[in-house]
């Protein structure tokens, strides 16, 4: 009998881990579910085959809870793990002279350090189950080009993406793929919360009063999909993800021009 492949979420409780999660287990992945919202991992796995997902509440800040995590995972699964979707991450929208210290330090906490700590952790599991294993990072349009009002996000997906590109190199040798996903604006829950403490109107709000578009999670989900099968190393997801890409490469200085008038949109905005 043939071992059933097996994929590790973090932020697998919401959003667009969850959204992973149904798109692998419809392929006959087992699924493994971490995340703090234990209710939410509950929800997940109600959408998923009954017997064939798991769920660790752990923090991905706890590298020693990443190790704990994987090796559960690994027991329920049957010995294995082929993918490893490194994708918890918070948001913090501003100012930079705006956000607390308590605040740049969970983001910075979550989404670089918990992302180094999941590579690590997985890189044996990883390794064992080559080749054909992935290491999936969750990236933004954001690591493309700096994004203002969100400028301490904006430097932790750019270190998402320098460390999808050295590990990239880092693991060939060992036969596991390293991919980032890239994506624009996401429906998700992150959205409904205003930006940093200082602010009460939603993340949401904002992005849609600046013209910007709101991609699915379902198209990230396949695009997780198709990363962890494919040969592309960053997959963008969305249009304005596609526009900062090209303009970012291509046409800085435009790219330069376009998010200083973001800016000033912003605080136009806000003093309304």
């Amino acid at each position: 009998m043939a071992v059933r492949k097996t994929i590790f979420i973090s932020g697998g409780g919401s959003g667009i881990g969850r959204a992973i999660a149904v798109r692998f287990a419809r392929e006959g992945w087992f699924v493994g579910l971490g995340d703090l919202d234990q209710a939410g991992m509950a929800e997940t796995e109600k959408l998923l085959p009954g017997g064939y997902a798991y769920s660790h509440a752990f923090d991905v800040t706890d590298r020693a809870g990443w190790d704990e995590a994987l090796r559960i995972l690994a027991r329920a699964s049957g010995g294995r793990i082929d993918v490893v979707a490194n994708n918890a991450g918070v948001a913090l929208g501003g100012e930079l002279v705006e956000a607390s210290t308590d605040e740049i330090d969970r983001i910075v906490d979550v989404n670089l350090c918990g992302v180094i700590y999941g590579a690590q952790a997985a890189h044996p599991w990883l390794k064992e189950s080559a080749p054909g294993s992935c290491l999936l990072n969750t990236g933004s349009a954001a690591g493309f080009y700096g994004v203002p009002a969100t400028a301490v996000y904006s430097a932790t997906k750019f270190a998402v993406r320098g460390l999808t590109e050295a590990l990239d190199a880092e693991w060939a040798e060992d036969g596991i793929a390293v991919r980032s996903l890239m994506p624009s604006y996401i429906d998700t829950p992150l959205l409904d919360r205003p930006p940093n403490a200082r602010q009460s109107t939603s993340m949401r709000d904002l992005v849609l009063q600046m013209g910007r578009e709101l991609s699915t999670p379902e198209e990230v989900a396949e695009a997780a999909w198709r990363a962890a099968h494919g040969d592309k190393l960053h997959w963008v997801v969305g249009k304005t993800a596609r526009q900062a890409a090209f303009a970012s490469r291509w046409l800085p200085g435009r790219m330069r021009q376009t998010v200083r008038a973001m800016m000033a949109q912003r605080r136009r905005m806000l003093e309304r």
